[in-house]
């Protein structure tokens, strides 16, 4: 399969999006364009419903802009859907008729239904949750599912949004205490209507720019340390407190507010609304950021849809398959070093009674996550390969992966010294404790020692079995298969990392199961 480029246009009411993805021959793909102009179609609705002259010759303006761009790629597929603003004019056929004699880009109407299954579809195929309710507040409209073991149940849109809340409700720039009670009344009423979103308990998942812009500015709040929105967690009482500072501010400052687009401040405030009031009809305290929204779901339906089937397997699995990918990683020797670091800690299960109760099988998972992608800042500059390892990870967004994982799986696989790790988590002490930074100094030294008997990357150590452990010491054999010298001298260098985890100095021995002469193989013991 060669390159291909597919194009989504994404035409709400708040705003058109021209978002351009590749997919290379590994099925491993990319955003490499994402487009905006904040059209704010729904203020061009008259009391009639129709769009007026001047929202259509918005519409082609933006259409033309982006056939600039559009232009110098060569499109697999191509698709525009138009949601609230458009669907619901009166005059939808008539602006339908105007972009297809204007525009080579094909438009068409997505109903409620299919606006809702998108939002669903992209969080499912983005994060791990197997249930939760996913909310997506457009312009005009508000669209609302329900999802249990992946599945969609439910589905919802109500006939309301970020630029109709402040138009039907807020005189000014920032709602009164009066018409705040209004919006907050209407949106109860609204949420009523659905008994099978009452206490639900489960997470609420915001999808869309309200909900992205909530939590940039929470996070220029409180200065939090790590990059990317995707799968950022904030509770009910977070979001109340971003909302009561917007409303203090005058429409002028609120534009300068760090983390809120210019173009949302005037209608910010209202829609929040919707998110607490949401939560606390489910009665739940647990909302979460998906970066993924519709055009992601338009996306992921046409990739997926090639192999017949809706949703990755593994959302995890495949985040570093296309992780690995992308950086070119050796996906033999990063596996490898897994193999290697599971024998290890296999071991060590087996021989001390304590490591069992340290590590559970989540942190196996996290150490096969840190083997895979273990030092690769070396693409970067082999020299400081940890440094460079430690940032990728720290401030990528990685699909299923919360920010805690996804620091966790920095810690390991950056991992060069104890000093490092600290040096590394001098900021971050809101987000570790005493005891998970030994357990990462402990999976780290792992995975480093692992890294250094396969350093040639030939795979020559088979297997490790610890042989005896006493309080002060730990004998360990590695067995391989031709010669291991270089294996043997680089992890006689790293077994000083794992010792001071332990506090247990090492006894380290080789034997070569293959029938090699005796002048090729490594020392002994190290």
């Amino acid at each position: 399969m060669q390159t291909q480029h597919i194009g989504i246009i994404d035409m709400g009411s708040n705003s058109i999006r021209f978002v351009i993805y590749q997919v290379d021959s590994s099925a491993c793909y990319r955003e490499i364009q994402n487009l905006k102009v904040a059209a704010r179609l729904s203020t061009f609705i008259d009391e009639k419903q129709n769009m007026s002259n001047e929202g259509i010759k918005v519409i082609l303006n933006t259409l033309k802009r982006f056939e600039l761009v559009a232009k110098d790629y060569e499109f697999t597929a191509l698709r525009g859907v138009a949601t609230a603003a458009v669907r619901n004019a009166s005059n939808r056929d008539e602006i339908l008729a105007e972009i297809k004699k204007h525009s080579r880009f094909p438009i068409e109407i997505l109903d409620e239904s299919a606006e809702a299954y998108y939002g669903y579809l992209a969080v499912t195929n983005a994060t791990s949750f197997n249930e939760g309710v996913t909310i997506d507040i457009g312009g005009g409209s508000t669209e609302i599912t329900y999802f249990e073991n992946r599945e969609l149940l439910y589905s919802h849109s109500f006939p309301f949004g970020a630029v109709t809340l402040k138009q039907t409700f807020v005189a000014g720039d920032t709602p009164t205490k009066e018409e705040m009670k209004k919006i907050r009344e209407y949106i109860r009423d609204a949420l009523y209507s659905l008994p099978w979103l009452k206490n639900k308990e489960v997470p609420l998942i915001g999808i869309g720019g309200t909900a992205r812009n909530t939590a940039l500015v929470h996070q220029a709040r409180i200065n939090y340390p790590l990059s990317g929105l995707h799968q950022y967690q904030m509770n009910l009482t977070a979001i109340t407190k971003v909302r009561d500072y917007l409303s203090t501010l005058s429409i002028k400052k609120r534009e300068k507010v760090d983390g809120l687009s210019k173009d949302r401040a005037d209608i910010i405030i209202p829609a929040m609304s919707v998110f607490e009031e949401c939560l606390t009809y489910m009665n739940s305290h647990n909302f979460h950021i998906s970066y993924r929204g519709l055009r992601d779901g338009l996306f992921y339906e046409h990739l997926l849809g090639n192999i017949d089937v809706t949703h990755f397997p593994n959302v995890v699995e495949e985040s570093f398959y296309q992780f690995t990918h992308n950086y070119q990683l050796n996906r033999e020797h990063q596996h490898r070093i897994g193999v290697l670091s599971a024998f290890l800690l296999n071991e060590l299960f087996q021989h001390h009674s304590n490591s069992k109760s340290t590590v559970s099988e989540n942190d196996m998972n996290l150490l096969k996550r840190g083997a895979s992608v273990f030092y690769i800042g070396r693409k970067v500059d082999p020299e400081s390969a940890s440094q460079h390892s430690f940032y990728l990870l720290a401030n990528q967004s990685i699909d299923g992966f919360t920010h805690k994982e996804r620091l966790a799986t920095a810690f390991l696989a950056s991992f060069k010294s104890k000093s490092q790790l600290k040096i590394f988590a001098n900021n971050l002490s809101d987000f570790l404790s005493k005891d998970e930074l030994k357990k990462y100094e402990l999976l780290g030294s792992i995975l480093r020692f692992a890294y250094g008997l396969n350093i040639s990357g030939r795979n020559i150590v088979s297997r490790l079995e610890v042989s005896h452990l006493t309080k002060t010491a730990l004998y360990l054999t590695a067995y391989h298969d031709g010669d291991a010298y270089f294996e043997a001298f680089e992890a006689g260098k790293y077994k000083k990392h794992l010792e001071k985890a332990l506090k247990k100095t090492i006894h380290l021995d080789f034997i070569d199961e293959s029938r090699e002469s005796d002048e090729f193989r490594p020392a002994k013991s190290f």
